[in-house]
C-alpha cells in the first residue's frame, strides 16, 4: 500500500482491466491505478487503498456495478463512480447518476473522454474530501475550549493558539497587537478562558471610545462627591473585574493623563477612586491591545514608555489575513455556514472558483472583512451554490459603494486585474492539489500544458515550489 491517492479500474474481464490500467498510467503519473474482476474485490481495495474514482463496467456477474456504486459510497461517500455501460444500458445508467453515480461513458470507450470526466472525477472527490476536513475543522474549532472562534490551521495561527495557551497559564500582563480586523476581541477572550480565572469576571472596555474624564471613573471608579453628578459611590472597572480580568481595547490611543494612572495600578496592584483619599488593592489581571505602532508613539512623545514595558510583558502579534491565506477556505465556510444558519437558509457550498478568488485577494480590513463579505455573499445568494458570478458581483456592489467620488481604471485595466487575481489564486491552488505536477494540472483544469506554462512565467509562478 503506497499511500498515494488510487483509481480503481472494475470489469469481471481481467484483459480488459489489464488494458485500461495500462491506458490510464500515461495520463495520471501521480495516482496508482488499482484493478478488481469483482464488486467484491474491489471494495476490499477500496478500503485499502484511498480510492478517488471508481471506474466499473455495469454488468458484472455476482454483484453488479449498480450494486458496487452503492456499497462503495456507503463506505467512502467523497468517491467519484463513473460507469461503463453498453448502448442497450442507457435508462439503467441514467438511474445510477440518480443513485449517486458522477457519470457513465457508453462501450467502446473513447480515451479522450475517459481522461477527461476522471480528471473532472478526481478534483470532485477532491473537494468533497476538502470539504468535509474544513466543516470538521470549523465543528472542532468551535468546540475546543477557550479557543472557540480561533480558526486557522496555517503555520501562523498554530503558533498564535500556542502562544494563547502559554500566556494563559501565567497571570502577568498581555499585550495583543494586530491590525484591525485580525481577532485581538477572540484572542483576549482566549486568554480569559484558558487561565485559572476563566470563572471569575471578564469585562472589555473600548478606550478611546470614552472621554478621558469619564474613562478614569469607569476604570478606577469615583465616591460620592467627587463631581457634579457623583451622587453616590461607584466601583470601577478593576474592582468589578476581580478575581478575572479586564480588557483595555485600543489601549494605544488613551491620554497621557490615563496613562499615567494606568502605570501605577499596575505598579501597586491598587487603585484610587476619583474623589478618594485611600487606595483599594485589585486582584484583576489586564489584557491590554492594540493595532497601533507603540514603539513609534513613544518616539513621538504620545505613549509613555515605562508604561509600555509594564504592559508588554507577555505579548500576542495576530498576523493580518493576506500572511495566512491557506486559511481562507476555512475562515469562509465558517462564516458562511454561520451567515446561512442566522438567516434560516439552507446550507450552501462554494465553488473552488470562488475559494481561489477570495484567496487572491488581500483583504485589508482582515478576518473581520471577510465575514462582512461573507454575510452578502449569503444575502445575495439565491442558487444551491456560491460560483465566482456572485462573489464578482458582489465585489463589485461593494467597489461600487466606495468609489463612487473616485476616479475608476478604465475598463479593460480592472478587467485585467481581476483576471489576473483569480488567475494567480486558482493556478497556485491547482498546483497545491497536484503536488506542482504541471502535466496533472495541465489536465484538471483543460489547459494545454503549454498554455499552462505560458501563464507559470508570466505571472512568475514556480511548480517547483509545491513539491
Amino acid at each position: 500500500m503506497s499511500g498515494r491517492e488510487a483509481i480503481l479500474v472494475v470489469d469481471d474481464q481481467p484483459d480488459f482491466t489489464r488494458g485500461m490500467a495500462r491506458l490510464l498510467a500515461a495520463p495520471f503519473p501521480g495516482l496508482d491505478i488499482l484493478q478488481a474482476v469483482s464488486g467484491e474485490a474491489a471494495l476490499a481495495l477500496a478500503r485499502k487503498h484511498p480510492v478517488r474514482a471508481l471506474v466499473t463496467d455495469l454488468r458484472m456477474p455476482g454483484m453488479s456495478g449498480l450494486d458496487l456504486l452503492n456499497k462503495a459510497l456507503l463506505h467512502d461517500p467523497t468517491l467519484s463512480v463513473v460507469l461503463l455501460t453498453g448502448h442497450g444500458d442507457i435508462e439503467t445508467a441514467v438511474a445510477a447518476l440518480k443513485s449517486g453515480a458522477y457519470d457513465f461513458l457508453t462501450k467502446p470507450v473513447e480515451t479522450e473522454r475517459l481522461v477527461a470526466v476522471l480528471s473532472k472525477a478526481l478534483e470532485r472527490s477532491r473537494l468533497l474530501t476538502e470539504n468535509i476536513r474544513l466543516r470538521s475543522l470549523v465543528t472542532s474549532a468551535a468546540e475546543a475550549p477557550g479557543l472557540a472562534g480561533m480558526l486557522g490551521e496555517s503555520p501562523a495561527m498554530r503558533r498564535v493558539k500556542e502562544t494563547l495557551s502559554a500566556v494563559a497559564a501565567s497571570d502577568y500582563t498581555v499585550l495583543i497587537r494586530g491590525e484591525s480586523g485580525t481577532g485581538k476581541e477572540l484572542a483576549a477572550r482566549a486568554v480569559h478562558d484558558l487561565s485559572r480565572r476563566a470563572r471569575g469576571p471578564y469585562l472589555s472596555v473600548n478606550c478611546p471610545a470614552i472621554p478621558d474624564q469619564l474613562l478614569e471613573s469607569e476604570l478606577f471608579g469615583h465616591v460620592r462627591g467627587a463631581f457634579t453628578g457623583a451622587e453616590r459611590d461607584r466601583k470601577g472597572l478593576f474592582l468589578t473585574a476581580g478575581g478575572g480580568t479586564l480588557v483595555l481595547d485600543e489601549i494605544g490611543d488613551i491620554s497621557h493623563g490615563i496613562q499615567t494612572k494606568l502605570l501605577r495600578v499596575l505598579q501597586e496592584r491598587e487603585i484610587r477612586p476619583v474623589g478618594s483619599s485611600r487606595s483599594q488593592a485589585v486582584d484583576t489581571r489586564v489584557v491590554a491591545s492594540t493595532n497601533r505602532n507603540l514603539e513609534a508613539h513613544i518616539r513621538d512623545g504620545a505613549f509613555r514608555e515605562d508604561l509600555f514595558y509594564r504592559l508588554n510583558v507577555l505579548t500576542v502579534h495576530l498576523p493580518p489575513l493576506r500572511e495566512r491565506r491557506e486559511d481562507i477556505p476555512l475562515l469562509t465556510r465558517a462564516f458562511l455556514s454561520r451567515s446561512l444558519a442566522e438567516m434560516g437558509l439552507p446550507q450552501k457550498e462554494m465553488s473552488p472558483e470562488a475559494l481561489a478568488h477570495l484567496c487572491a485577494r488581500d483583504w485589508p480590513g482582515n478576518v473581520r472583512e471577510l465575514l462582512n463579505f461573507v454575510r452578502r455573499l449569503a444575502v445575495f445568494g439565491q442558487n444551491p451554490d456560491i460560483d465566482l458570478s456572485l462573489v464578482l458581483f458582489v465585489e463589485n456592489r461593494s467597489q461600487a459603494a466606495t468609489a463612487r467620488d473616485e476616479d475608476l481604471s478604465p475598463y479593460l485595466v480592472a478587467k485585467a486585474r481581476v483576471v489576473d487575481g483569480f488567475t494567480k489564486a486558482y493556478v497556485e491552488e491547482l498546483l497545491r492539489r497536484t503536488g506542482g505536477n504541471v502535466s496533472e494540472a495541465a489536465r484538471i483544469s483543460g489547459l494545454e500544458r503549454v498554455s499552462l506554462q505560458k501563464i507559470l512565467r508570466r505571472l512568475s509562478i514556480e511548480a517547483a515550489g509545491f513539491r
